[in-house]
C-alpha cells in the first residue's frame, strides 16, 4: 500500500500545477508533521518529478566522469608511459564554493532553516521545534531562518541546519552530528537501560503519535488552522484573501494529509480508534514520567526535547476548539502538562515574544533602530535651522518695519511742507 501512494505524486503534482499553489503545498507540508522531517517531495505533491529531474545531472556527471576515467586508461593513458616517462601535468584543483545558503555565515554559528511561527507555539512542525529546544538546551549559539517557501536541505527535508558552511539534514541527525562536535551529549548521565528506554519512547513519538495528530489535522483542517491561529497570508507571504487561501490549503492539506495517514496505516481506522491509540500513547508517557520534573530525573534528556516538541502540538490550541487527546491529556494525565510547562519556561523566556511579534529570532538582542547620538544630532540641527529661519523671517521683518516707518516719516514731511506752502501763501 505504501509503495503505491509513494508512486502517486506525478500524478497529483500534474493536478498542483492547473491550480499552482506551490505556496500552499509549503504550508501544507509545515502542518504535516510527519512529512515536516521527510524529503520535500513526500511534504509537497509532485516531489518525485523533482527528485528525478535532481538525480539526472548526477547520473550524467557520473557517466561523464566514468567516460573520462575510460578514454584516460585506453588512448590518452600512453601519454603517461610514453618512452621519454615524462609525467603528465597535474591539474589545479579548482576551489569548492560553500554550497550553502548562508554564504556569509559566522563560525560555529547554527543556522537553523525552518517554518514561520504561529500565535499559539513557536512551530506547528514538531521537528523544527524539537531541533530548536534541543538547541536551547545545548546552549549552541543559533538563528533561525526563513525558508521562504523554498529552501530545502539537499535531502529536500525540513528543518535542516547549516553550520561553518556544512549542511546537515533529518532533526535526529543534527542532534546527534552536533552533540558530537560541541560535546553536548543531553544523555551523557543516561545508564544502557535508560538509553533503551528513551529509543522506545522516541520512537513511539515520532513514528506513532504523531501520525495520531496528524490524522486529527487532516480530518479537522478549518478547525486546525483556528486552533493555532495560523494567518495564512502571513505564513506564505501572500496578498491573495486568506478566505482563498484557506481554500486550497484545506483542499490540498486534507487530501495528502490523509494520504500519507493512511499509508503509514493508521488511517484505516475510525477515528475514535486512532483517538484511542493516542490515549494509550499519552498514559504510557505520563507513567514514566510519574512525579519526576523530566523522564529520567531533574534535567531535561533527548526524550524530553522530543516529547516537548510532540505535546505542545496537542496542548497549545485555543480551547474554543475541542481536541480530544488535549481534553485526555488535561483531566487523565496532568504530570504531562506539568511537564510541557517546565520545558517551556526553560527553554523558551521569550515564547510570549515569538507568538506575540511572530519574530524568529526573538532570542538575539535586536539592534536599537537610532543612536541618541544620531537622534540629537539630528535634532540639534534642525533646531539651528530653524533658528535661522525665524532670524532671517524677522531681519525681513525689521526691515519692513524700517521702510514703513521711513515711508510713514516721508509722508509727514511731505504734509508738513505743504501746510508751510499754504499758510506762506495766505
Amino acid at each position: 500500500m505504501a509503495t503505491e501512494v509513494e508512486n502517486k505524486p506525478v500524478a497529483v503534482a500534474e493536478e498542483d500545477k492547473k491550480v499552482e499553489q506551490p505556496a500552499v503545498a509549503a504550508a501544507a507540508a509545515a502542518a504535516t508533521p510527519a512529512a515536516a522531517d521527510k524529503p520535500a517531495a513526500d511534504a509537497a505533491a509532485g516531489g518525485d518529478d523533482k527528485k528525478a529531474a535532481d538525480e539526472k545531472p548526477a547520473v550524467a556527471v557520473a557517466a561523464a566522469d566514468g567516460d573520462g576515467a575510460t578514454a584516460g586508461e585506453g588512448g590518452d593513458g600512453g601519454a603517461a608511459t610514453s618512452s621519454d616517462g615524462a609525467a603528465a601535468p597535474a591539474k589545479k584543483e579548482k576551489e569548492v564554493k560553500p554550497t550553502v545558503h548562508k554564504a556569509n555565515f559566522e563560525k560555529d554559528v547554527v543556522y537553523l532553516y525552518q517554518f514561520t511561527r504561529t500565535p499559539m507555539l513557536p512551530s506547528i512542525s514538531p521537528f523544527c521545534l524539537k531541533v530548536e529546544t534541543w538547541l536551547r538546551l545545548a546552549g549552541l549559539k543559533y538563528e533561525n531562518i526563513d525558508h521562504k517557501l523554498k529552501l530545502r536541505s539537499k535531502k529536500g527535508q525540513l528543518p535542516f541546519v547549516e553550520v561553518n558552511g556544512e549542511e546537515i539534514a533529518d532533526s535526529t541527525i543534527i542532534m546527534k552530528e552536533l552533540a558530537q562536535r560541541y560535546e553536548k551529549d543531553l544523555d551523557a548521565a543516561l545508564t544502557q537501560e535508560q538509553r533503551n528506554i528513551a529509543h522506545a519512547m522516541i520512537s513511539m513519538l515520532e513514528n506513532h503519535l504523531i501520525w495520531v495528530v496528524l490524522s486529527w489535522r487532516s480530518k479537522n483542517t478549518e478547525q486546525m488552522l483556528k486552533g493555532y491561529k495560523i494567518n495564512l497570508q502571513h505564513a506564505l507571504g501572500s496578498r491573495l484573501p486568506n478566505a482563498l487561501l484557506n481554500f486550497f490549503f484545506k483542499f490540498q492539506f486534507s487530501r495528502k494529509g490523509a494520504k500519507k495517514v493512511k499509508a503509514q496505516g493508521l488511517g484505516v481506522h475510525k477515528p475514535e480508534e486512532i483517538e484511542e491509540f493516542g490515549r494509550k500513547d499519552l498514559k504510557v508517557l505520563s507513567e514514566l514520567l510519574a512525579d519526576k520534573p523530566f523522564f529520567f530525573g531533574d534535567e531535561p534528556t533527548t526524550l524530553d526535547c522530543v516529547a516537548f516538541s510532540v505535546l505542545a502540538q496537542i496542548h497549545f490550541i485555543l480551547d474554543e476548539v475541542k481536541y480530544g487527546l488535549k481534553e485526555f491529556m488535561q483531566e487523565n494525565c496532568p504530570n504531562l502538562v506539568g511537564h510541557v510547562s517546565r520545558i517551556k519556561e526553560r527553554c523558551f523566556p521569550d515564547w510570549e515574544d515569538i507568538c506575540t511579534k511572530l519574530d524568529l529570532n526573538a532570542h538575539i538582542p535586536k539592534p536599537e533602530p537610532e543612536t541618541k547620538e544620531n537622534k540629537e544630532g539630528a535634532d540639534t540641527e534642525k533646531t539651528a535651522e530653524q533658528e535661522k529661519n525665524e532670524s532671517e523671517k524677522e531681519l525681513e521683518k525689521d526691515n519692513s518695519n524700517e521702510k514703513t516707518e521711513k515711508k510713514e516719516e516721508k509722508s509727514e514731511k511731505v504734509e508738513e511742507n505743504k501746510e508751510k506752502e499754504e499758510a506762506a501763501a495766505k
